[in-house]
């Protein structure tokens, strides 16, 4: 009797990059590598979407759009092409707009895109339903999913079984278009049991003729049991990608999994070792300059304790190291499991597991529950849709007292559609102020990493990408990143960029508020009150200039750390003396940002 046939999906290029270098890779340095994977008869491939696609112009000064139609022109059209969205934010950076979702679905088709991966972190199926119309609108293939995790030891309320099967038929009585259901652990703390009887649920509830897989991180060690769990329960389809970009942080490797079901009755897409090995030494050459953080090559026994995805672990360590504060990181990852269970269990997958880091970060950095992160509060408010269970009271409260907004259960899209900044024609007349060429793709790429995404179609943004000798291995200071420098009397703004990147000097666009070299100074001189930063991280915004009265409490200027804003408020009534900063600087911790009187 033939063997059950298995469709792997390689995620190297998506997951796989994301997971190990926090996405930072040339496409020039790996696209001959896509080129030795098809040649190893690999044709299903995610290769975009998700975090890959603001990184790209965040950090590689590279346009997604064009590296999607290059990776459709090496493999040709029959291959299927993934890219993984998050429901109602797609792969914006917040909630976006139904006509920018619409926009989403548009231009992915329009670039290569097969199958669209879409998933909602707080498995609320609401926020599932618009993006699945517009993926099946414009003839994707809808791929929807149902989020997993292991809750910490001593938490219970949601991601059981139970929990699970009612989430799928939610989905079922939705009305939902679907043409396969993936379940998706990104934090890979699933344990192998669970997996086994959600699939022999999920395969129950659907029937035979639905595909049906199952997508997991190596990051606590139980991937390949896990997989093996899955399959002998009923899945049609497991996620691999190749070394070196698997294992540790990132899916199994294509190669273990061969070995693993030796013997079996699975055939894992009609793949040969020998293929395999050559695209794994292909793949190893294109990224031999590339650093490896040790922690993307590690199993961690602790994950499970406080659930963290291989594809954000990674991404924050590289921020820790780049802010001088990885020290803090095993501190981090504890705190987040009173973060976790007081959050109302959200899985720990993108946006939330940001949520949930920005959160411990802040508890570490600050204090517990000094500050609340912006993301995470709210999500616990009801901004992003319904957690699972409902967040703590207490943690509610300070969320509404911080943030200054209340509670809601209305629908995110509808409160999207209300603000302008979410519009097509807010970012059409941003374009035409820039002098920009208006099209649908810049349309997408500013309303989907805003400012960034702007300084990105100037050609004012840095490039940052961890490769040759000085990639920060020895735990030396990360210089890479925006500086502000006078030189003659005269500010410029000057990217640093790693390795052999370019660096671009041009004259520094500075704040209204702070428009002269920092520090800027009264004739009074500096004022007795110092005022400094708590944590590492970047100047974002000024708000205060020398000379302005306060009361306590007023924001003087915002930090961003860790994707997270944070602000910098005065200690008491008083007036700025100086402000000691410049917008885009890197500040260290305990740095003297401003004095008042």
């Amino acid at each position: 009797m033939a063997k059950k046939y298995i469709d792997v999906m390689d995620t190297t290029f998506r997951d796989g990059f994301q997971s190990v270098f926090g996405g930072r890779v040339l496409m020039d340095d790996f696209f001959p590598a896509v080129e030795a994977a098809k040649n190893a008869g690999i044709n299903h491939f995610e290769f975009g979407g998700g975090a890959r696609f603001q990184s790209l112009f965040f950090y590689l000064q590279e346009n997604a759009f064009e590296m999607m139609d290059g990776f459709r022109e090496i493999v040709g059209p029959d291959a299927n092409l993934q890219v993984l969205s998050r429901g109602i934010n797609t792969v914006m950076l917040d909630t976006g707009s139904r006509e920018m979702i619409e926009l989403f679905a548009k231009m992915f088709k329009k670039h290569g895109t097969t199958t669209v991966r879409n998933f909602d972190a707080l498995n609320d199926v609401n926020n599932l339903a618009f993006s699945a119309e517009m993926i099946k609108k414009h003839g994707l293939d809808h791929e929807v999913v149902v989020t997993m995790m292991d809750l910490p030891p001593g938490c219970k309320g949601a991601h059981d079984v139970a929990f699970y099967e009612k989430t799928l038929r939610n989905i079922l009585d939705s009305g939902i278009s679907f043409d396969s259901v993936c379940f998706k652990d990104a934090s890979g703390t699933a344990n192998p049991h669970k997996v086994y009887e959600t699939i022999a649920m999920a395969r129950k509830l659907l029937g035979d003729s639905v595909h049906l897989r199952l997508h997991t991180h190596e990051t606590a060690g139980v991937s390949v049991a896990s997989y093996l769990a899955a399959l002998d329960a009923g899945a049609n389809g497991i996620d691999m990608a190749a070394s070196p970009v698997s294992g540790g942080t990132s899916q199994p490797d294509i190669l273990t999994m061969l070995h693993a079901t030796k013997g079996t009755d699975y055939n894992l897409g009609d793949l040969q070792l020998d293929k395999i090995l050559k695209y794994e030494e292909r793949l190893k050459e294109c990224l031999s300059d590339y650093m490896i953080p040790p922690e993307a090559t590690q199993v961690s026994p602790l994950i499970p304790f406080s659930p963290m995805p291989g594809g954000a672990l990674t991404a924050n360590t590289q921020m820790m190291r780049d802010s001088g504060d990885l020290d803090k990181f095993d501190e981090v990852i504890a705190a987040m499991k009173e973060v976790v269970e007081r959050g109302g269990y959200g899985t720990s997958v993108t946006p939330v597991s940001q949520f949930y880091w920005q959160q411990a970060y802040a508890n570490v950095m600050f204090g517990p529950w000094k500050q609340i992160a912006p993301g995470y509060g709210r999500m616990v408010l009801g901004y992003f849709g319904k957690t699972p269970v409902k967040a703590d009271d207490e943690i509610i409260k300070l969320a509404s007292e911080k943030l200054k907004l209340e509670p809601t259960t209305e629908n995110p899209l509808d409160i999207a559609d209300r603000d302008e900044k979410k519009s097509i024609a807010h970012w059409t007349k941003v374009l035409e102020e820039e002098g920009l060429e208006v099209s649908d793709e810049n349309i997408f790429i500013a309303g989907a990493c805003d400012q960034k995404g702007i300084a990105f179609l100037k050609g004012e943004g840095p490039l940052m990408v961890r490769k040759g000798k000085n990639n920060n291995c020895s735990g030396e200071a990360d210089m890479a990143g925006n500086y502000t420098v006078v030189v003659d009397g005269k500010q410029y703004s000057v990217q640093v960029a790693e390795g052999e990147g370019n660096i671009q000097i041009s004259p520094a666009q500075v704040n209204a508020v702070a428009e002269a070299a920092a520090p800027t100074v009264l004739a009074g001189g500096v004022g007795s009150v110092e005022i400094h930063s708590q944590t590492p991280g970047n100047v974002w915004k000024i708000t205060k200039n020398p000379g302005d009265t306060v009361a306590e409490g007023d924001v003087i200027m915002i930090l961003e750390a860790m994707k997270m804003e944070i602000d910098i408020t005065a200690p008491k009534a008083g007036k700025i003396a100086t402000i000691n900063v410049n917008v885009n600087d890197s500040v260290a911790d305990a740095q003297l940002l401003a004095t008042m009187e």
